[in-house]
């Protein structure tokens, strides 16, 4: 210690009630599916990230491609409120692919947009996957309004050049 420095002093610790020092006891295991922040509700408990207000209208993106299904929900700015795909649904492998895949991956993140409010979906489209069709009718049986459908697959204009013929 230099001679110009003084020593700090250490501020005193406060006695806490007998009942703050004993451990408590586990918190319950959350149901799976649901966030470790989320409050009663299924929205984030009180001094989270987020505070979820009630959304009327959401956009539905479903990405359906010859291996997988991809179902989001966003609300009109973009920002995401819930998504499913196949295998996180709990297919694995080829059964992925399948449209009862889709049709159940759909309907799960439609039950979820229905527990946050939503109403009225415009649905967007992208790829030439199985599950296009049945993952739009799982969101109408849901208890959502389609309100508008849009394809925006990517069509190339002439753009690469496709693979060489197979020769069998």
């Amino acid at each position: 210690m230099a001679d110009n420095e003084k020593p700090q002093e250490k501020p005193k610790a406060e006695a806490a009630p007998a009942a703050a020092q004993t451990p408590a006891a586990p918190a319950p295991r959350q149901e799976s599916g649901s966030h470790p922040a989320a409050g009663p509700k299924g929205g984030p408990k009180a001094g989270g990230k987020r505070s979820w207000k009630t959304v009327t209208f959401a956009k539905v993106f479903i990405q359906s491609s010859f291996n997988n299904t991809i179902v989001t929900i966003t609300d009109d700015r973009g920002a995401v409120l819930c998504w499913a795909s196949a295998g996180a649904t709990g297919f694995k492998g080829t059964k992925k692919g399948t449209p009862f895949a889709a049709q159940m991956t759909s309907a799960k993140v439609a039950k979820r947009a229905v527990e946050l409010g939503v109403k009225q979906v415009a649905v967007f489209v992208k790829g030439p996957g199985p599950g296009r069709e049945t993952a739009i009718r799982a969101l109408h049986s849901s208890g959502l309004q389609v309100l508008s459908l849009k394809d925006v697959s990517p069509l190339p204009h002439n753009g690469c050049r496709p693979p060489k013929q197979r020769r069998v």
